[in-house]
């Protein structure tokens, strides 16, 4: 009978190790999806300002010249 209950210990021990892994798991999986939208929305709005910029930098050397 002590074996039993010793086993059954150990089985849900094994289960929270487990489950704890997979929260673990799941957290570096939303941070990485959050990076990786961060690093998209820094790329739109530099390719989205990138001709502004362009312009503008061309203008002021036009204009200092």
């Amino acid at each position: 009978m002590l074996k039993l209950l010793v086993n059954t210990s150990e089985w849900v021990h094994g289960l929270k190790e487990r489950a704890k892994k997979d929260i673990e798991g799941a957290s570096l999986i939303e941070y990485s999806l959050l990076i990786a939208l961060i690093a998209a929305a820094t790329i739109a709005l530099i390719v989205s300002i990138g001709g502004k910029v362009t312009t503008a930098w061309t203008n002021l050397n036009n204009n200092w010249n």
